[in-house]
């Protein structure tokens, strides 16, 4: 198998379905937003905030890389610095090559000036139809969607839970609940999950990545995840020879997608490096796997990146990357139909040449 090009993987059309908002911002961005708001960062030019956020976040641990955030949500308080960085997080995306993606990010933290959720979640829709708009003008085609995300350890999940069904057909692709991990467990916000059922909402989990099987299980039989933010510890329910647990035969054998993010992983203790990630395993053992960023910013990484560090650690060539764009498309909360043209227009076009 030859290994696909670094060019080819950037000119490759790609799916990036976990990739958080506040975790996307550009260096020079957060700067001038701070300069703005009088609010005081770690470096004072791009390069060097850049290289702090990074090293911040490469310590091995979740609960230290989650605390990098405090700057980035400092400086998106208000509509203007919300659609900015809303119109920007497509922007570098559509740059990428990505053509379809969906902008994670918690409303409950924006409203430090008196912002509400949903008048910050209307700020990042129209920053992201910006972003659209203005790649198009470029000429790269690129869809949007936004998934607000409730805070694990607040008390605020079914009032974003309401949010995510009020604005579903208005930009929102569904819901998710994210931060610390461990000790915060799904069983925690069953009231926003049987809220979304209730209302036949599309839910995805941050599940198996700072917790164990454990966590995967309350995703998938409490929260009714539809994917796993991550969910790579499920890999603990199989054994040195392959032999699976029942908990990863559902996984595997329902097609669960995995949102695996290797270099995040890495930053938060998962594997020493990605010859070690457990994704290679995953995709051998035949679980539903999607390739994503995370956190650009923190990681310094784009999705391109993430593949080839892929395509390095396991060998993959370009016909495995063509099908876990397939597997993140028909992953996405995108509407069939809406799926369907992106597939048949713009993804497998792309693929093919």
């Amino acid at each position: 198998m030859t290994p696909p090009t670094p060019e080819q993987i950037r000119a490759l059309p790609k799916v990036a379905l976990h990739d958080h908002l506040d975790g996307g911002l550009r260096p020079a961005t957060v700067l001038e937003l701070a300069a703005e708001v009088g609010h005081p960062l770690p470096a004072g030019d791009a390069d060097a905030l850049a290289d702090w956020f990074f090293e911040a976040a490469d310590s091995g641990s979740l609960v230290r890389y989650l605390q990098t955030f405090h700057h980035t949500i400092a400086v998106m308080q208000t509509p203007s610095a919300l659609r900015r960085v809303a119109r920007e997080w497509v922007l570098d995306q559509a740059a990428d090559g990505v053509v379809y993606a969906e902008a994670r990010w918690a409303p409950e933290q924006h409203g430090q000036q008196g912002l509400t959720p949903a008048h910050a979640v209307e700020a990042v829709r129209d920053g992201l139809a910006e972003g659209v708009a203005e790649a198009a003008a470029q000429g790269r085609t690129i869809v949007a969607r936004q998934i607000v995300t409730g805070m694990r350890h607040a008390d605020r999940s079914a009032e974003i839970a309401r949010l995510a069904v009020e604005y579903r057909d208005d930009s929102v692709a569904g819901y998710d609940i994210a931060g610390a991990e461990d000790g915060f467990p799904p069983s925690r916000h069953l009231e926003a999950f049987e809220l979304l059922k209730s209302a036949n909402a599309r839910v995805t989990v941050h599940a198996g990545e700072a917790a164990g099987p454990e966590s995967v299980w309350e995703a998938v039989h409490l929260a009714g995840a539809h994917r796993l933010g991550h969910g790579v510890r499920v890999l603990e329910d199989v054994d040195a020879d392959g032999g699976l647990g029942t908990l990863a035969v559902l996984v595997r054998d329902l097609q669960l997608p995995l949102e695996v993010c290797p270099s995040s992983n890495l930053q938060t203790g998962i594997a020493a490096s990605i010859a070690e990630h457990p994704v290679g395993r995953l995709v051998d053992l035949g679980f539903a796997v999607t390739i994503s960023c995370d956190n650009r910013l923190m990681s310094r990484t784009t999705l391109s990146r993430e593949l080839a560090l892929c395509v390095e650690a396991f060998g993959w060539d370009l016909d495995r990357l063509r099908r876990l764009q397939l597997t993140a498309l028909e992953a996405s909360f995108l509407p069939k139909p809406e799926r369907d043209r992106l597939r048949e227009d713009v993804l497998l076009p792309g693929l093919e040449g």
